[in-house]
């Protein structure tokens, strides 16, 4: 992509998460006091998660499983935390709301490869790793390809094949599908997990 083409990009990232942030204000309050009061304290889940050129930056998102159980942590345990809140805010996609404070600040795009665990980092192939060229995004070209169900490797070939080709069109026709993905509430969980399995070495 242009450099002209980085900057609209950038404007259009600022406009539409600063617009959604204003409009969505009274739905992600009400979102916060429920989890502070089915889920109690504290309300925001923040990870570091890898940026463009690998960098980490904190991503934030509303709280949706019980704390881990002893010896019970990582990706496998996630489907018995959910509770029916978690299960509706990730379904909607509410829990991702606070995450457009990200896209203002710069780390985030609104459309990019999602944002993975930093732990991931000396996981992936050499091609693989191109998903860092860019900004990691709220939603992306996986995401409205398949999402969650998605295994792990035609998920990171999706993510490579928008940074090969992306544009601001492109990010336009992301955002409208994403629309439809919400809304149909497809995509959501890999098999028996929550979201996604523990990512394998691709190297």
């Amino acid at each position: 992509m242009s450099r002209r083409g980085d900057s609209l990009r950038r404007a259009l990232d600022v406009v539409v998460a600063g617009t959604l942030l204003v409009l969505c204000a009274p739905v992600l309050g009400l979102a916060a006091l429920a989890v502070r009061m089915r889920l109690g304290t504290p309300v925001m889940f923040r990870q570091k998660r890898a940026g463009r050129d690998g960098i980490p930056f904190e991503l934030v998102k509303l709280r949706t499983m019980l704390p881990e159980a002893p010896g019970a942590a990582g990706p496998d345990s996630d489907r018995q935390r959910l509770n029916p809140l978690g299960r509706f805010l990730r379904a909607t996609s509410v829990d991702e709301l606070p995450s457009l404070v990200s896209v203002v600040r710069g780390d985030m795009s609104i459309v990019g490869p999602r944002p993975l665990p930093v732990r991931y980092l000396t996981r992936y192939s050499a091609r693989h790793a191109r998903r860092h060229e860019v900004r990691p995004g709220l939603t992306g070209w996986a995401q409205v390809n398949g999402r969650n169900a998605l295994e792990w490797e035609d998920r990171l070939d999706l993510d490579v094949w928008y940074v090969e080709h992306r544009s601001v069109l492109l990010d336009l026709r992301i955002m409208l599908r994403t629309v439809a993905v919400v809304l149909s509430a497809s995509g959501i969980s890999h098999g028996q997990h929550a979201t996604m399995p523990e990512m394998p070495d691709g190297r």
